[in-house]
């Protein structure tokens, strides 16, 4: 327990990830504090993902690890409120979630176990889970993962699930019919590192990852293969947002101290050169830097609207949510949700941003964790 304890630390560091609600009391910035409501629901709180078809935030809860941990589920919360509706009961420690809403379907990345839990969002229930990498024996004797995951994203139309498998001695995307709920494929050449980022161009048939490294690696999803990779400035190359109108693609460049350490004992001869905490703007298809948009500390979760030329981003350290136009790259807002803000979904139609919250040091041990919803 004490590997999947430091292998769960380092996936939030890298993230990764009951009472009534209240609004909560937080600093007033550019946007009024009085749009922030706040609601502690569970331990060990990760990703979370917003249903127009069932009209509910769904949110991962691993349950934490050790003594006092709570148990493995998915959380139902009513939109408005973010009371409780229903808890989704789950085998293994669920991390991070992707939604296929047309085909009601939640999938929860068992982060320390490498596989995907798949949940019925219209029965309310997990149907399956699926394998992605059986354990091996290592040198000392003891069978372990090699990969553990992080992100997943899905394309509904076309049956298929993806997810990225971390591993310093070489990160793979995982391939999955969403039908049969079978492994179709094993996608080496993401890179001799860990392997955050994520995101899909069903479009184009392209999946586009991150790694620490300070690379982006393109995969296609017709050929099973890198198509594509090319150096980028950003150090801790992190949560990844596509334009859906044109070329660029956004991704966060978090600056933590603790990665920074971590890619100094693990990467041969890196050497720091910039501290983060931005946005850079990218042409995805050349790689050209167009832009590196100013962040607080930590920054991580990025989510685009690009109807309303929105772009929202968690500051992980700072515990802040800011907002930018995406043309002008100008802050429009921000919003205090501390203590460690992670992830982001979004409710298009009302304009209601939805935030999951890590706890921090100084909450006290098993303490439950929070999602906040914010009216933009």
């Amino acid at each position: 327990m004490a590997r999947r304890c430091t292998v769960a630390a380092l996936a939030v560091a890298i993230a990764i990830g009951m009472a009534a609600p209240a609004a909560y009391a937080a600093t007033p910035t550019a946007s009024s504090a009085a749009a922030v409501q706040r609601n502690a629901v569970a331990q060990g709180l990760y990703e979370l993902a917003y249903s127009a078809r069932q009209n509910a935030v769904y949110v991962a809860s691993s349950g934490g690890f050790g003594d006092g941990a709570g148990p493995a589920q998915v959380l139902k919360l009513e939109p408005d409120t973010l009371a409780v509706q229903a808890t989704i009961p789950l085998e293994r420690k669920g991390f991070g979630v992707v939604l296929d809403d047309a085909n009601d379907r939640l999938y929860v990345g068992n982060t320390v176990d490498t596989s995907v839990t798949v949940v019925d969002t219209a029965q309310g229930k997990a149907i399956g889970i699926v394998q992605l990498m059986e354990k091996k024996v290592g040198k000392d004797g003891k069978a372990s993962y090699t990969h553990d995951l992080r992100e997943l994203v899905v394309d509904g139309a076309n049956h298929r699930l993806y997810v990225t498998g971390h591993s310093g001695e070489g990160s793979v995307l995982f391939a999955v019919d969403t039908q049969s709920l079978k492994l179709l494929d094993t996608i080496p050449g993401l890179g001799n590192a860990k392997a955050p980022g994520l995101a899909l161009d069903a479009a184009s048939k392209r999946v586009y990852t991150s790694n620490l490294l300070g690379e982006v690696v393109v995969v296609g999803t017709d050929t099973g293969k890198v198509e594509q990779r090319y150096k980028v400035t950003a150090e801790q190359p992190m949560n990844i947002a596509l334009d859906p109108a044109g070329p660029r693609l956004f991704i966060t460049d978090q600056g933590s101290e603790m990665i920074r350490k971590y890619q100094g004992s693990s990467i041969e001869g890196f050497a720091s050169t910039h501290p983060g905490k931005r946005v850079l703007v990218l042409d995805r298809s050349t790689g050209k830097e167009l832009a590196s948009i100013p962040a607080d500390a930590g920054t991580l979760g990025i989510l685009l609207d690009a109807p309303r030329k929105r772009l929202y981003v968690t500051n992980r350290e700072a515990g802040t949510v800011t907002g930018y136009d995406s043309d002008s790259y100008q802050k429009i807002g921000e919003w205090s949700v501390p203590t460690h803000p992670n992830s982001l979904a979004l409710d298009a139609r009302n304009n209601v941003l939805y935030v999951s919250i890590k706890n921090g040091d100084k909450e006290e041990k098993g303490a439950q964790e929070s999602v906040a919803r914010i009216a933009l």
